[in-house]
């Protein structure tokens, strides 16, 4: 099964408001030897914060997501299981200043799996590969963060007995579970139960 997550993009958004996570990237250092691999420092803006992070991968689009994953995954659990497994880039030549074509815009599509084995798949347009792949993995800690607000709020509405804003909560999940696999963190919720 295919699913494309920025279709939750707007319940998203309107969940989280002002806490939003827009993660910026503010630096870029690559290395990259044919035997060895590619390692990347990153230095990302988070909430006005400057956070380094340093990741490794066969390429730079697998080297970033590694070390965003690296920072994030503890946090937010459900980025543990997904997995990069496609990645493309389809260049707007019409949108070029130059003759080369080479600062043309592009839409970078990252196929990412979960542990269940559903596809997601995620488009960025941008001139930057290296931010259209960080906004992928800040959509899926966006999507996780959501889940956790709407799973608190409903929480709520159950304890003062608002059975309307119970419906509307389980439903605002139910979409915002498409996004992704929140085995993990459903479990962590469980264990949170007992």
């Amino acid at each position: 099964m295919t699913s494309t997550p920025q279709e939750h993009q707007p319940l998203i958004h309107r969940v989280l408001g002002a806490n939003y996570l827009e993660l910026a990237l503010q630096h870029l250092a690559i290395e990259e030897t044919p035997s060895d691999g590619t390692n990347v420092r990153v230095v990302v803006a988070e909430k006005g914060n400057q956070v380094p992070v340093e990741g490794k991968g066969v390429g730079v689009v697998d080297a970033i997501y590694a070390a965003l994953l690296g920072r994030y995954a503890a946090e937010y659990q459900s980025l543990t299981s997904i997995k990069l497994v496609g990645f493309s880039i389809a260049p707007k030549l019409e949108t070029k200043s130059g003759d080369s074509g080479v600062d043309a815009v592009g839409t970078v599509t990252i196929d990412v799996e979960n542990s269940e084995g559903k596809l997601f798949i995620f488009a960025d347009t941008s001139r930057s590969v290296t931010v259209s792949t960080a906004r992928a993995v800040q959509y899926f800690i966006n999507a996780e963060r959501a889940f956790m607000t709407l799973h608190h709020a409903r929480k709520d509405a159950l304890d003062r007995g608002r059975e309307d804003l119970v419906a509307r909560y389980t439903a605002e999940m139910a979409e915002v579970v498409e996004s992704t696999s929140y085995a993990e963190v459903i479990d962590q919720i469980r264990r949170g139960l007992k």
